[in-house]
């Protein structure tokens, strides 16, 4: 089972990704709150495979309980509901530690995927979260097009394959099996990576695949290899 905490300060919201949630019967709401101070309270009573928290919630916000949860429960994985309005919030939310994000008018099958995809160490963005993520981070540090594949050109060929299965919302079973690999040889493909590019989380380097427009792009004929 994957247990989720399930934070908003709405209760239809909640009772609706309560609802979504359930259809999977490999996800189990453990817990909910209704402000950021009593997510944190019982993600640490719970301590649950997967936070969903909102971005904006009274008391203490959903940027200020990943922080929190990532610096005391950081086997927690963090995925933030957002909506289209919030995109400063979200490009703040890259350095808390987020693993998803998820927008509240989405598709209720990406909100299991999401949960499902940072409960196994991937990272997940909706598909139109990751379009504004993008555009709002143009003039960043995640530079767009040409600054993004060449950031990129510095990795070797198996790195840059991990950084394309991580952009698809892999997880780090999921690529080992794809490129033959063990698991370990991906976490530590996945680090060197994070390490050698000066970014924070699995998050950010998705984000520079989508840029780099290499998503899903392997040399997959090259058969085994470590």
């Amino acid at each position: 089972m994957i247990r989720v905490l399930l934070a908003d300060d709405e209760s239809m919201i909640r009772a609706g990704v309560r609802a979504i949630l359930a259809t999977d019967p490999a996800i189990e709401v453990v817990a909910e709150a209704g402000d950021g101070h009593e997510a944190v309270e019982l993600a640490r009573k719970h301590r649950p495979d997967v936070a969903l928290l909102d971005i904006r919630m009274p008391r203490l916000d959903g940027l200020q309980a990943a922080a929190e949860l990532r610096g005391t429960l950081p086997e927690t994985a963090l995925i933030m509901l957002t909506t289209f309005s919030e995109d400063e919030y979200i490009a703040r939310a890259l350095g808390s530690g987020v693993s998803g994000f998820v927008l509240k008018s989405g598709n209720p099958r990406e909100l299991i995927a999401g949960v499902q995809a940072v409960a196994e160490g991937a990272a997940f963005l909706s598909p139109e979260v990751a379009q504004r993520v993008i555009a709002h981070l143009g003039t960043g540090r995640l530079s767009r097009g040409a600054d993004a594949r060449a950031a990129l050109e510095p990795l070797t060929a198996r790195e840059r394959d991990v950084v394309a299965l991580v952009g698809a919302g892999l997880s780090n079973a999921e690529i080992a099996a794809k490129l033959y690999v063990v698991e370990g040889t991906v976490k530590a493909h996945v680090s060197a990576v994070l390490s050698r590019l000066g970014l924070k989380n699995r998050v950010q380097l998705a984000i520079l695949a989508y840029e780099a427009g290499i998503v899903g792009d392997t040399d997959e004929g090259a058969g085994p290899a470590h």
